[in-house]
């Protein structure tokens, strides 16, 4: 045998043992692979099966979580007080209607804002405050003259002009003054009448001549004069009766004059009044008599005191404000008509006030129908309370009805909070605020337009009727059923579900409001 044969055929015998070694572990992995690949099938047709015996109604719930939630009632965001029972096109605005779901908070009358959205809102809080109410109104006026001082100087009788002072209009005299001396004829007649007659001695004549200068319209004091002196006076002087500002002279050297003809009209300047113009909203504080102060930038330092003496009855047309008379002294004449003056009129304080509510203005919302405040309650939630404004006092504004002392309220943001609120069908009402004040309701300042139609009750409570009605011609609405807001709780009276009525609705910023509801028949 070949050697090299010989040892080829030693390694083989070697190898072969080793190759049946791999081949056995080989075989062993493979069945394992198959039996993994066996039990993950198996496991697949188990997931397979629970699958599908348990649906994709958990999926759809965290999909659409609004798929279970209950809807309260539909609404239009632009007319948010109008409930709908189901959903639709909105018949005012062509949208769809958004559903109000019982999950959305505990108070429905309420909106949740975020705190982080709070901070960057800015917002400011106030609280309500009493304080009693001082009636003091302040204002301006203008110094002008006293019209019950004019003194209107007239010719007694026909004469001529001899003589005339130096006097100009707006040139202030005394009294006692001379303004002319009148050459009169007549008077120069009588005169010597009355002297010859006194020379006789007859007292029944004399008498007679002096009656009869006093019928020609002489002056007693220049009767006396004559009778004393026994001399004719023919040139008569004309004074003034009393003194002030010469507004008028109509007196000229050589004229000719006529009984009762003006030579001078004199207005006194003793007092003078302060016609002031109070803001009409304070119109209701001022009463005659009433005491005021005028401080006037002429005389610094130095207060005035008057008092009220009239209210004139009409109004300034240019400001709208009520013209209030107040007179005041004019010591030394240093008044002068024009002066403007900042007035007191004083009213009621300290104790004699009344206690009232108070808000800052700026947290008051005006609509032009009706006023607003945000009132702030526990937790971030937010309501809209309406509310009956009174006067204004410095920055705060009196509140009559529908806040409570205490309360907190938004002076900054408000109107983000009233938009979110409207967005969300939340409307105000005057029933009841959050601190149980019961709030009046404010009256029409105007006759309503009324939009009518026959309707059928469905439900109905002091504050809000479901009515199943026919079309609202003047509104271009379709016939529907809907849940609308009550004017007044006495329209809910004697009326029941499936009584037949005629019902009038207005339109307000916030939607349809009823305002008649007369019933026209029983239930069916």
């Amino acid at each position: 045998m070949n050697p090299h044969t010989l040892k080829k055929t030693k390694f083989q015998w070697r190898l072969t043992p080793a190759l049946s070694v791999l081949s056995a572990a080989a075989v062993t992995k493979t069945a394992l692979v198959l039996a993994a690949i066996i039990t993950l099938l198996a496991l697949g047709v188990i997931v397979g099966r629970w699958w599908a015996e348990h649906p994709a109604t958990d999926t759809y719930k965290v999909a659409n979580p609004q798929a279970e939630r209950r809807v309260l009632y539909w609404y239009d965001p632009m007319a948010p007080q109008q409930k709908f029972d189901k959903p639709g096109k909105s018949p005012f605005m062509d949208m769809e209607l958004v559903p109000k779901y019982a999950d959305d908070g505990d108070d429905v009358a309420a909106v949740k804002i975020d705190l982080a959205a709070i901070q960057n809102l800015g917002m400011r809080l106030a609280v309500v405050t009493r304080a009693r109410l001082d009636t003091s109104v302040q204002a301006t006026g203008i110094v002008g003259f006293n019209e019950r001082e004019v003194t209107i100087v007239q010719a007694r009788v026909g004469g001529f002009v001899e003589y005339v002072a130096k006097l100009a209009p707006n040139d202030v005299i005394g009294s006692g003054a001379l303004i002319a001396e009148v050459l009169v004829p007549e008077w120069a007649a009588v005169q010597q009448d009355y002297l010859a007659l006194k020379n006789l001695g007859d007292d029944a004549l004399i008498a007679a001549a002096r009656e009869r200068m006093r019928l020609a319209g002489m002056p007693e004091s220049l009767i006396r004069e004559v009778a004393s002196s026994g001399q004719v006076r023919s040139r008569i002087p004309i004074t003034a009766p009393g003194g002030g500002v010469v507004l008028e002279l109509g007196v000229r050297p050589g004229m000719t004059l006529t009984a009762g003809q003006t030579l001078a009209r004199i207005n006194g300047i003793g007092t003078v009044w302060l016609e002031v113009g109070v803001p009409q909203a304070q119109a209701g504080e001022v009463r005659v008599g009433q005491s005021a102060e005028a401080r006037f930038a002429a005389l610094p330092g130095e207060t005035i005191k008057g008092r009220v003496t009239a209210l004139l009855p009409s109004l300034n047309d240019a400001s709208r404000t009520l013209r209030v008379r107040v007179e005041l002294p004019n010591t030394n004449g240093r008044l002068r008509p024009g002066l403007t003056a900042q007035v007191n009129i004083k009213g009621n304080t300290g104790n004699d006030a009344k206690s009232v509510l108070r808000v800052p203005t700026e947290a008051v919302i005006r609509t032009g129908r009706r006023a607003l405040v945000i009132v702030a309650e526990d937790q971030g939630h937010y309501r809209p309370v309406e509310v009956t404004p009174g006067r204004e006092i410095d920055n705060d504004t009196v509140i009559l009805s529908g806040l409570s002392e205490g309360q907190k309220v938004v002076a900054s943001g408000q109107f983000l909070i009233d938009s979110e609120a409207s967005l969300q069908g939340i409307t105000a009402s005057m029933e009841k605020t959050s601190g149980g004040a019961a709030a009046a309701p404010m009256a029409p300042i105007a006759p309503i337009a009324l939009h009518e139609t026959d309707a059928t009750i469905e439900a109905i409570s002091a504050t809000e009727a479901t009515l199943a009605h026919g079309p609202l011609q003047t509104l271009a609405m379709p016939a529907m059923t809907m849940t609308y807001a009550l004017a007044r709780p006495e329209l809910s009276r004697g009326l029941k579900a499936g009584d037949r009525v005629h019902i009038g609705v207005r339109e307000t910023d916030t939607g349809l409001v009823v305002e008649k509801l007369e019933k026209t028949g029983g239930g069916k």
